[in-house]
């Protein structure tokens, strides 16, 4: 079953990030050390090392929090889009002039332009 035609992978190999020193048996690497040893090894193009994984994109929607509170916003103002929490909040939403209100975008990160 295990002939050579078999592809062999890194992660099997047991005693791949293990440093054997003077009296002690094991000493286990940090995540720094496996990183640069990884880097420095001769690897084929299509292997999966620790710094290559990307994360994919993520299914949950984004927490929304307000723009003036912090706190959960579960509304958003359709003139200025800024979120908001409650009523106290919209009213002053509602009341900010345009320059602050594209400053509390600007701080978020939106890309929409108020006018």
């Amino acid at each position: 079953m295990t002939g050579e035609n078999e592809k062999s992978h890194c992660f099997k190999v047991e005693n791949k990030f293990i440093v054997k020193s003077g009296c002690k048996k094991r000493m286990w690497r940090s995540l720094k050390q496996i990183l640069a040893t990884e880097r420095t090894l001769p690897w084929p193009s299509d292997a999966v090392l620790y710094y290559s994984i990307n994360a994919p994109p993520t299914f949950k929607p984004t927490k929304k929090y307000s723009d003036i509170s912090g706190l959960p916003a579960p509304y958003v103002d359709r003139h200025s889009k800024l979120y908001y929490s409650n009523s106290e909040e919209f009213a002053t939403v509602r009341s900010l002039p345009m320059d602050i209100t594209a400053g509390y975008l600007q701080l978020r990160g939106a890309n929409t332009i108020v006018g």
